[in-house]
């Protein structure tokens, strides 16, 4: 990773300081599988202390920075340009099933914009960071969005909405659509995960919606470092906003927009 700006250590840092306590927990969650009570409230305790370490590593690195967080919620800060945006923990339900598919998340927003991102899973110890202006990287190397232009050699994955949740139909019928033109669709069950996978090539085109912020905000700045092209699902940059996201390659991010969602 060339040219790391102090910033970007910092946030590396600091996802790898939650990221030791969350193998830690991770490595607990397969014992208490047996328990009659399970171990959700165990995962949410790892949650929240993952948070606090975030919390705290930032705050001390960044005092005037605000905050944006999955358990914590809103925290302004004296510099209002800079935002941190984090999810301590993407793929709760993963974690909760022994699953090693979850990630830390932390995107760092000026006046607006994405400009920084560090997606990490630590239980594979992989680490994807992207800073705007200066390319997307696994570890060492750097990353390429894919570059088919095919739908039908397209591997494509998103979320499917669960129990408690809405719009099931509205995913039946975009997966009806889809699965007749792709070469496969996969559910990773982490968004960051999902979009990280894109910036390296992995997934060709991720979709979902009613995502938050903190699901979404490193990720953006992946791809797009990447080379690829992130929108919302009405061809704009509301996602944030709007909890829908639409990331792929030029070429195939055209294509899904067309087929999905009727934009040229």
């Amino acid at each position: 990773m060339p040219n790391v700006s102090p910033t970007l250590n910092v946030m590396i840092s600091a996802a790898r300081k939650a990221g030791r306590s969350l193998v830690r927990d991770f490595g607990e969650v397969e014992h208490l599988q047996v328990s009659i009570k399970g171990p959700a409230n165990f995962v949410s305790a790892a949650d929240h202390k993952a948070e606090e370490i975030i919390f705290r590593e930032l705050s001390k690195a960044r005092p005037g920075y605000g905050f944006l967080m999955e358990e914590r919620g809103e925290v302004a800060g004296a510099d209002k340009t800079h935002r941190w945006i984090v999810d301590p923990l993407d793929g709760t339900t993963n974690f909760l099933h022994s699953n090693p598919m979850f990630a830390i998340s932390i995107g760092l927003e000026r006046e607006g914009q994405m400009i920084a991102g560090v997606i990490y899973n630590p239980a594979s110890d992989e680490l994807f960071t992207a800073e705007k202006g200066k390319g997307a990287y696994m570890n060492d190397r750097r990353l390429r969005v894919a570059a088919r232009k095919s739908l039908a050699d397209a591997l494509v994955t998103t979320g499917i909405p669960h129990r408690g949740r809405s719009n099931h139909q509205r995913f039946l019928k975009e997966m009806g659509t889809l699965m007749q033109e792709v070469a496969g669709i996969r559910r990773s069950g982490s968004a960051a995960l999902d979009l990280a996978f894109v910036a390296a090539g992995r997934f060709d085109a991720y979709w979902e919606h009613d995502l938050k912020p903190w699901d979404l905000a490193a990720g953006i700045v992946m791809v797009r470092e990447a080379g690829g092209s992130v929108s919302d699902l009405n061809g704009g940059d509301k996602f944030l906003e709007n909890g829908d996201i639409l990331a792929a390659n030029l070429t195939l991010h055209k294509a899904f927009g067309a087929m999905l969602f009727n934009k040229p």
